[in-house]
């Protein structure tokens, strides 16, 4: 576990804090500015809660129910309530990581000082990410608007000690266990504090973060595949040439031109076009490879600009502003993250079709300039990888699936008030869907095109794609030879693509690639 520690404070936090603390287990620890603020928007919140005048999230009801004013001494069985009747999650158990992330964001936000929450219901959210102590948030229950609110609701019951949460340990059991075991004493909420714990686009935030980690990787990863690929199609790595890319200045296309020319630099299969079938150009899933990693690698781009802008966001209703004022406000709407995790699986899916495209001219003997049919050892007798590219169709046609977006979509809730949502959450699930199919995807394109550069007798890779093969072995991926059970060597490409293995021996030749 990384052990180091991530200070949250009253301007927001960075992606590599939420990785940080979602997957590597990193300490929180909140900033005395930050509990300094914390509780000067507490006492606006008491000075309101003491007068008559209803105040939404204070002293009314929530969404279509505002209209109800509460006396002060139903005020906290209100703030209990809101809780246990949101924490109305069903199906599967959401990933750690995902939890983590969604508890470290709500913290972010009621650490800024906006919410009116006291110093407690900080200190005591990061007391259970410090535990390692996981709420137990289901799959469905969130709309994206209002922000995401059955999965916080989850995460506040475990606060209020009621529920189920995962220890350290991965065992689940009941909140109020691990609390008491840890030391930890459950919340008792006050006015507007069970509104602040669940009004944020914390969930589909945090999984837009870590979707950027994990595609950014994916993106170089997919220039190296291709690149691959064109050495063993005996492609042109003219079409590659900065003067080609720089009179269409798009920075993805030519970062990923860039790549490709430094893993092909010193390869002795590049341009050696066949003498019985002369090509002029190769195919577009070859000679476009830079475009559509390019146009992927600038939609990220653009997905890491609207995360670091919610990074730095106070996502509430109503907040309390720097001049005491406290206001409503439509800030906890998810179109700002819906659309660009929406727009990121879109550019996924189709990474993903070009390198299918990729991988089947490799196997196909009419299309590949030489190579064995399947890149069988003996065609007919052995199928080769003829049943991989089977599956990695299925891949692409359930991200071409994955790729419709979900914000389009609006279901009316709470008797019409909130009658427009985002469905971010909903985007966001079916994104790490996309990024676990795009690896495959593209982990079953390096077994091919790994194979088809070995069965290149007589001529020398790249010094680059020489370590890959080496690297590549080592990981327990077999090369050329007779059909033998598929899947493990499959499994096994995955594990290393998806570990970095691939980058990493790339770069030992390379450098740092982008």
């Amino acid at each position: 576990m990384d052990m180091h520690t991530v200070v949250v404070g009253t301007s927001g936090t960075t992606a590599e804090d939420v990785v940080a603390v979602a997957r590597g287990g990193a300490r929180v620890e909140v900033a005395e500015e930050a509990l300094a603020a914390v509780g000067a928007a507490r006492r606006v919140i008491d000075d309101l809660a003491a007068k008559p005048e209803p105040v939404y999230g204070v002293s009314t009801g929530f969404g279509a129910l505002a209209v109800r004013h509460i006396s002060p001494e139903l005020r906290a069985q209100l703030q209990r309530n809101i809780v246990r009747s949101h924490a109305a999650g069903m199906g599967p158990r959401v990933e750690r990581e995902v939890v983590r992330a969604l508890m470290f964001l709500r913290l972010k936000t009621l650490a800024s000082g906006h919410t009116g929450v006291r110093p407690v219901v900080v200190e005591t959210m990061a007391a259970l990410l410090n535990a390692g102590i996981t709420p137990v948030v289901h799959e469905y229950g969130s709309l994206g608007c209002s922000g995401d609110l059955a999965p916080l609701s989850h995460c506040a019951l475990a606060l209020m000690g009621e529920g189920e949460a995962e220890g350290p340990d991965g065992g689940l059991r009941p909140a109020a266990e691990l609390l008491a075991a840890h030391g930890i004493e459950p919340v008792e909420l006050r006015e507007k504090e069970g509104l602040a714990l669940l009004n944020g686009t914390d969930g589909m935030l945090g999984m837009l973060v870590m979707a950027c980690a994990d595609l950014a990787r994916l993106y170089t990863v997919a220039d190296v595949t291709a690149a691959l690929s064109l050495e063993a199609l005996l492609g042109t790595d003219r079409v590659l040439a900065p003067e080609l890319h720089a009179i269409r200045p798009h920075p993805g296309q030519a970062a990923s031109a860039d790549n490709m020319v430094r893993v092909l630099a010193g390869s002795g299969l590049t341009g050696h076009h066949q003498d019985d079938a002369p090509r002029v150009q190769d195919a577009y899933s070859i000679r476009c490879a830079p475009q559509v990693a390019g146009a992927g690698r600038d939609t990220l781009a653009h997905a890491r600009l609207v995360a670091d802008r919610e990074l730095a966001s106070a996502v509430d209703n109503p907040v309390v502003l720097a001049d005491g004022r406290v206001e409503s406000n439509g800030n906890f709407h998810g179109a700002p993250v819906a659309y660009v995790l929406d727009f990121l699986a879109v550019a996924a899916a189709d990474l993903a079709s070009i390198a299918e495209r990729r991988t089947d001219r490799l196997l196909d003997k009419n299309r590949s300039h030489g190579l064995p049919p399947f890149l069988a050892g003996d065609p007919g007798v052995d199928s080769g990888l003829m049943i991989a590219q089977y599956t990695q169709a299925a891949l692409v046609s359930e991200l071409k699936r994955l790729a419709v977006p979900a914000s389009v979509d609006s279901i009316p809730s709470s008797a019409m008030q909130e009658d427009h949502v985002s469905m971010g959450w909903s985007a966001a699930r079916k994104l790490r869907t996309v990024v676990d199919n795009l690896t495959r995807v593209l982990a079953i394109e390096l077994v091919a095109a790994a194979r088809a550069v070995e069965l290149r007798e007589g001529l020398v890779p790249a010094p680059a794609t020489r370590a890959v093969l080496a690297a590549v072995r080592r990981a327990g991926v077999e090369g050329p030879g007779g059909d033998r059970y598929l899947a493990p060597d499959l499994a096994a490409a995955e594990a290393f693509v998806r570990s970095g293995g691939l980058a990493e021996a790339v770069e030992s030749v390379t450098g740092p690639l982008a």
